[in-house]
């Protein structure tokens, strides 16, 4: 098993379209031996410390392999939204990780 977080940084005002992009890309996760474990949208309450801008959201991820990350990222549905994506993010940190 392998494990991605992200941190999602949505541009002021593209909240509506970033729903949009996840309601839209979600679902195609199980396609691809892929769960969301997580998602998160914190208030900045939540935060004890921070020393960088603070994320609109945050995911984590399971896939068996990376090999099927690769074929979710890859996935022609998801790509047809990736404009949706590219227009309401800023940016996104992506961390990959194992369980120990």
């Amino acid at each position: 098993m392998i494990y991605y977080t992200q941190f999602i940084f949505v541009k002021p005002g593209g909240e509506e379209a970033f729903h949009s992009f996840e309601d839209n890309v979600l679902p195609l996760l199980k396609e691809h031996n892929g769960e969301l474990i997580y998602r998160v949208r914190p208030d900045k309450e939540c935060f004890i410390e921070s020393t960088r801008e603070l994320p609109y959201e945050i995911h984590f991820v399971a896939f068996n392999s990376r090999a099927d990350f690769e074929s979710y990222k890859n996935d022609p549905e998801r790509l047809a939204f990736i404009g949706v994506k590219n227009n309401s993010v800023e940016k996104v940190m992506l961390i990959e990780g194992v369980e120990i």
